[in-house]
C-alpha cells in the first residue's frame, strides 16, 4: 500500500494505473475509520482495480463553531486498517497542499442543499462540494463512493456531478448500524454511555416511522412531529426531522412518491444524522 501526500504524488500514481487500462475507486473519508469506511472499501472493489483511500480533515466544511479542532485524527491506525482491507493507496494531503495561498475557487450546489443540514450549517456543503470535486479529480477516480448515512450529501454530489459534466460514477452505500441500530459516526465517540444509550431513539423512531407510512393513513407532518416529541423525550434536542422526497428533497405532502425520512439531534454537545427509505404509500 501506497501512502501519497500531495497532489502531484497522486497525479502520477493514478496516471500510472490508468495506463495500464485500470479502474480507479476512491473512498473519500475524514479519517477516524470504522467499520461502516471498511465496507465502503469492501463495497467499492468489485467496480474497479484499483482502490485509494483519501483521509483529510476538510477545513472548509467546518463552521466556526464546529468541531474541526477536536475532530479524531489517528492517521496511523487508520492506515493499519487499510492496509489489512487491502487498499492500494492511501492519500494523505496537507491543508495547505488542497488550498494553496490564495485559493478562492468555491463550488455552490444550489437548491439541493439549502435546507436541513444545509440551513443549519452554512457552507458546509460548498465545502464539501469543493472538497470532493477536487478529490475526484486528483485520484483520476472511475467510481466513488459514499454512505447513504447522509443522504443529502449523497444527493449534493450527485447533482454537482451531473451538473459539472463529472465522468467518476457515484455509488451510495447503505448505512452501517451498531448491533443496537445506532449509525456508526466518526462522532459517536463523543457520546458518553448515558447519552449513546438515548441516541438510540433516533435509529427506533425513523424504524417506527417507516412502519406507519405503510399500516397508517397518518400525513407527513404529523409522523414528522410525533418523531420530534419522540426524541425531545430521549433527551436530545432535534435540529430537523424532515419527509422529503428522495431525490430533490423537498417536503413530502404525501407518499404517493419515493421518500426519504432525515434527522439530525445533538445529544450533549455530539450531532448526529441518520436517515431511512420511505416506501410509496399502497406500494406493498
Amino acid at each position: 500500500m501506497q501512502i501519497l501526500t500531495t497532489p502531484e504524488q497522486l497525479r502520477h500514481w493514478h496516471t500510472v494505473q490508468h495506463r495500464q487500462g485500470l479502474r480507479i475507486g476512491v473512498v473519500p473519508t475524514m479519517g477516524a475509520l470504522h467499520d461502516g469506511h471498511l465496507q465502503l472499501v469492501d463495497q467499492i472493489r468489485p467496480h474497479v482495480d484499483r482502490v485509494v483511500v483519501t483521509i483529510f480533515v476538510n477545513p472548509l466544511q467546518f463552521g466556526p463553531n464546529e468541531d474541526f479542532g477536536r475532530y479524531p485524527r489517528q492517521f496511523p491506525a487508520d492506515c493499519a486498517l487499510c492496509q489489512a482491507r487491502g487498499v492500494d493507496a492511501v492519500y494523505h494531503p496537507a491543508v495547505q497542499g488542497m488550498y494553496s495561498v490564495g485559493f478562492q475557487t468555491h463550488i455552490e450546489v444550489e437548491q439541493v442543499s439549502q435546507r436541513w443540514c444545509g440551513a443549519s450549517r452554512p457552507g458546509h456543503f460548498r465545502g464539501v462540494a469543493t472538497v470532493v470535486l477536487k478529490l475526484l479529480n486528483q485520484t483520476g477516480a472511475d467510481v466513488a463512493i459514499f454512505g447513504e448515512k447522509d443522504w443529502q450529501q449523497l444527493q449534493v454530489i450527485r447533482q454537482m456531478c451531473r451538473d459539472l459534466d463529472h465522468p467518476a460514477q457515484i455509488v451510495g452505500a447503505p448505512i452501517v448500524r451498531e448491533p443496537d441500530g445506532l449509525a456508526m459516526s466518526s462522532r459517536n465517540v463523543y457520546l458518553s454511555a448515558e447519552q449513546r444509550h438515548n441516541a438510540l431513539a433516533i435509529s427506533r423512531g425513523l424504524k417506527h416511522l417507516q412502519q406507519q407510512v405503510l399500516s397508517s393513513t397518518r400525513a407527513p407532518a404529523q409522523l414528522q412531529a410525533e418523531l420530534i416529541a419522540s426524541l425531545a423525550a430521549s433527551g436530545g434536542q432535534p435540529e430537523y426531522v424532515a419527509l422529503v422526497h428522495a431525490q430533490s428533497l423537498e417536503p413530502l405532502g404525501d407518499f404517493s412518491v419515493p421518500g426519504r425520512a432525515l434527522v439530525a439531534a445533538r445529544y450533549g454537545a455530539t450531532r448526529l444524522i441518520d436517515n431511512v427509505e420511505l416506501a410509496i404509500r399502497g406500494s406493498m
